[in-house]
């Protein structure tokens, strides 16, 4: 067992007074060396190799002081020589070590001076012997006992996972897979982080390999095996006569070595391969991306993207602050100084209980744990401040892992997360017995995380644990849309979503919030979810929040606008999501984390209520609607060809049709959708309603086009195709407007407003885009204002992070503003052609290029500016601060509009609402 820190400061005073007056490095050099070990606990023979010959650059032997492998060279000289000189020596030793041999740290001195050089984060410290007992907390390293810094991005967690996959991978193909494969790699990975972590004595793991193995590794399967058993004996129980490199391995217990495996098979490189392995720095490795390093290893195409499971701390923090953890740190603020009410809010701390009920490889609870371990040092600090000396630090440590539950669908990420939780509770061990002087470790494990295998969506969560013993539910479930769920995904959402009309849309996640919904009734847990954005818009909020509002009574508490949910691993796609934090009671103050971009830092304000699209306001809920809330002109779906492609064309294919059949041209019509209209691309296509068939009959290329869409949609499965082979020459819209608005259906997220504009008869609009069959500048106007784009933004449906306009949730629910004056519809409809006229201006330009954010002219900024002025005085005469503010307002008018539509009686104003001239 390490020694604690109190006896290495004692031991490091009686060390410097000894050898104070040592100068010569011939005589004294090995005992002092021997004896400055001594202070940390450290056997010279468990350690070190002196005077180890190697061959220096340049082919000339060398002789290093004190080589102990993989950890520390030491290079003496004697009192008064130059310490930059013997730290060139010592690097020139490099060239004669294998690779993981090479030390993390040089530690050069001249008896009287002892300067430290850290390899890793190239720094330097240089002290006096005298002041030993002041540093002794920079030999950490040697027994695995210091704090870490972990770095998601580190280059160890990339060599960790391929070097490790590289093991696997051989294992596989010799044949050894599946259940045993993955327990032995998790065996393998856990005295991987033991032995750099205090867990083992410092390189026991590794030197058992060196020591005690065949190079040809014909044997160390079986040693293995026999490490494996030994780690699940008790010491008193063990042979008397077993090995004494073996019996230093201690007690661990926790299930983890307990299961039987069949014997393994190495060869000399795979021997190579885990040695490679041992000399990587493991302590480096946070326990929170444990569990994606061992799904890298396991999936090869997933150890090419280390971290595409792991969720960045960061992102992490973003939930359990506003759930839980900031308030925790105010409670603790408050009682800091009186000293009847910490310990009941130690207590307090050390009752909480956390279920992550789609847990992975356990980061959240992982994290969750680690904050309320600092928490619970801190609360440690403010008690003992008298500097009282504590007998045993065990008895004030009251938070241990059994306090974590999760469910997981998985078994291996499941007891992955079990051993994460041991390696996170011992790091902040580590930290305690930094804090307080005395070595604290948990062994033989004997509590554990309370991590289920099974089916989140299927299990009855009480199993797991008892609603009234819980006190937070958080996580981040699975993102999966309605179109990508398999059959199983989609019994589960049938099963929890039994009897909720509509539910059909809805992604995965959100039988996450039904279940956590149910389970909290009667209760004051508070739970919190990352989602994808489309829960909070479009059609999915009206299915989902209904019920949950409506049924189970639920209230946001706090939550994160869209922001994209990435980490550090390259080449990982960012997600576009949301965190929503509730109960099923009401809390005076809540929160809302705005985002001035996806990618920005989120600004905190107070909200005094929460809508489902996470905007301040009431529970409202915007629902499909055939009709539009006001007297508008009514927007009208495109046309949608079912027609193979047969009547559609490209510039060249135009061309090259025209050639062979002159007279067709006169029935080409620009034909254009979201893409065409915004990118400024041409489509053309056959319009061909009311032709004449004489005419028909006179175009054979156009004819054979025509009769190949009658075998088509003859042979379509879906019966309205085949239903419209009666009418081949047309699509199965016939939607020709002299004058329209035109509106794209998809367009990016990343533009401040959404490219619309004028179509006349000669353009045929496609099915992804929307008209509105007017000219008028007024319609034009609002629709392309900064406060229709407030509306877009937050009611609408997302194709992936685009906005995905639609007429039934966003048109037909949008409140115009009511009665304008002539004079206010005048002023929008001037601004409105100056957009126009400013967009003429730039011919070459498509509308991707005006609307581009980084290219839109100033002047087209400008003509929108002025228009967003016209279209907010028609609303009211003040300025909106924000689209938050915004927003309050729309949704205030929205009710005001649609309160008489839910009533029985008549309303008096409602349909005055929002009258818009006639063009």
């Amino acid at each position: 067992m390490a020694l604690s820190w109190n006896e290495i400061k004692d031991r490091a005073i009686r060390f410097s007074k000894e050898w104070q007056d040592t100068a010569r490095e011939e005589a004294d050099a090995k005992p002092f060396l021997v004896e400055f070990f001594n202070v940390f606990g450290i056997s010279s023979k468990r350690v070190s190799t002196f005077e180890h010959k190697v061959k220096k650059l340049g082919e000339r032997d060398g002789f290093i002081d004190l080589l102990w492998k993989g950890v520390l060279l030491v290079e003496m000289k004697s009192k008064g020589k130059d310490l930059d000189k013997a730290y060139t020596q010592a690097k020139d030793y490099f060239a004669g070590l294998k690779e993981y041999d090479l030390p993390k740290c040089i530690l050069v001195s001249d008896f009287e001076r002892f300067r430290l050089y850290d390899l890793e984060d190239g720094t330097q410290q240089e002290f006096l012997l005298q002041d030993l007992y002041k540093n002794v907390k920079l030999f950490g390293f040697l027994l695995g006992y210091q704090t870490k810094h972990y770095k998601s991005e580190d280059p160890v967690n990339i060599l960790a996972a391929e070097r490790m996959g590289k093991l696997h991978d051989r294992l596989q193909e010799i044949g050894y897979e599946g259940h045993v494969l993955e327990v032995y790699l998790v065996r393998i990975l856990f005295c991987l982080f033991s032995e750099d972590t205090s867990i083992f004595d410092k390189r026991l793991f590794q030197d058992y390999i060196e020591q005690k193995t065949s190079e040809d590794g014909s044997d160390l399967a079986a040693h293995l095996s026999q490490l494996f058993y030994i780690l699940n004996t008790p010491v008193d129980k063990r042979l008397k006569n077993i090995d004494e490199h073996l019996n230093q391995f201690p007690y661990v217990n926790g299930k983890l070595f307990e299961e039987p495996l069949p014997p393994a098979a190495f060869d000399s490189k795979m021997r190579t391969q885990l040695l490679n392995c041992c000399a990587l720095d493991w302590s480096k490795i946070s326990p929170a991306i444990f569990g994606s390093l061992f799904q890298s290893v396991m999936n090869p195409k997933e150890r090419r993207n280390l971290g595409a499971h792991y969720t960045s701390e960061k992102n992490i923090l973003k939930l359990i602050k506003p759930l839980f953890l900031d308030e925790l740190w105010r409670e603790f603020e408050s009682v800091k100084t009186n000293k009847n009410r910490l310990p009941e809010f130690h207590k307090k701390l050390s009752t909480l209980k956390f279920l992550d009920p789609a847990c992975g490889c356990g980061n959240f609870l992982i994290i969750t744990y680690r904050e309320l371990r600092l928490l619970e040092i801190e609360i440690l600090r403010a008690m003992n401040k008298s500097g009282q000396m504590i007998l045993d630090v065990r008895e004030i440590i009251w938070l241990d892992v059994d306090m974590v539950y999760g469910i997981e669908y998985e078994e291996f990420p499941a007891r992955i997360a079990e051993v994460a939780m041991w390696l996170i509770d011992h790091q902040m061990n580590m930290a305690i017995s930094q804090e307080f002087g005395q070595y604290f470790a948990r062994l033989p494990l004997k509590k554990s995380a309370n991590i289920t295998h099974g089916n989140a969506l299927q299990l009855d969560w009480e199993t797991v644990i008892p609603k009234n013993q819980l006190t937070y539910i958080l996580g981040n479930p699975p993102f999966i849309g309605k179109s990508n769920q398999n059959a199983g995904q989609k019994a589960d959402m049938e099963k929890v979503f039994a009897g909720v009309n509509g539910a059909g849309v809805l992604d995965y996640v959100a039988a996450w919030y039904l279940k956590a919904a149910q389970y909290m009734q009667d209760t004051k847990i508070k739970t919190a979810f990352v989602s994808t954005n489309s829960i909070a818009q479009g059609e999915q909020v009206g299915i989902l929040w209904n019920e949950l509002f409506n049924r189970y009574k639920i209230k946001i508490h706090f939550a994160h606008r869209t922001f994209n949910w990435k980490n550090e691993a390259k080449g990982n796609a960012a997600v576009h999501v949301v965190i929503i934090g509730f109960a099923n009671f009401d809390v005076n103050e809540k929160f809302i984390y705005e985002y001035e971009s996806y990618n920005s830092e989120p600004h905190e304000y107070v909200a005094m209520n929460i809508t489902p699209y996470l905007t301040e306001g009431k529970d409202t809920i915007i629902s499909k609607r055939g009709k539009p809330i006001c007297n508008v002109f009514p927007m009208q779906a495109g046309n949608k060809a079912i027609d193979g492609g047969n009547l559609i064309f490209n510039d060249e294919e135009k061309e090259d049709f025209i050639q062979k059949e002159p007279l067709s041209e006169n029935y080409f019509r620009r034909f254009i959708g979201s893409e065409e209209f915004i990118n400024g691309k041409s489509r053309w296509c056959l319009w061909l309603v009311d032709v004449d068939p004489i005419k028909l009959k006179n175009l054979p290329y156009v004819l054979d086009r025509v009769k190949k869409v009658k075998e088509l949609r003859e042979k379509s499965p879906d019966s309205q195709a085949r239903n419209l082979a009666n009418f081949p020459t047309t699509f199965r819209d016939k939607h020709n407007p002299e004058h329209a608005i035109i509106i794209p259906l998809v367009s990016s997220e990343n533009r401040r407003y959404i490219p619309i504009g004028f179509i006349n008869k000669e353009t045929i609009p496609s099915n992804l885009c929307s008209f509105i069959k007017t000219d008028s500048f007024f319609h034009f106007g609002i629709l392309s204002s900064k406060m229709h784009m407030a509306w877009v933004k937050n009611v609408c449906g997302r194709l992936e992070s685009r906005f995905r306009y639609s007429n039934d949730i966003v048109y037909n629910n949008f409140p115009w503003p009511e009665n304008p004056s002539e004079k206010q519809v005048k002023a929008v409809e001037v601004a409105a052609q100056k957009v126009l006229d400013v967009r003429a201006e730039f011919t070459g330009s498509s509308l991707a290029d005006l609307y581009d954010p980084l290219t839109m002219p100033p002047k087209l900024v400008k003509a929108h500016q002025d228009l967003d002025k016209a279209v907010d005085l028609c609303y009211r005469p003040q300025a909106f601060v924000s689209e938050a503010k915004r927003m309050e307002f729309l949704f205030e008018l929205y009710a005001q509009y649609t309160a008489g539509l839910f009533a029985k009686e008549k309303p008096k104003k409602t349909r005055k609402a929002a009258v818009v001239p006639e063009a």
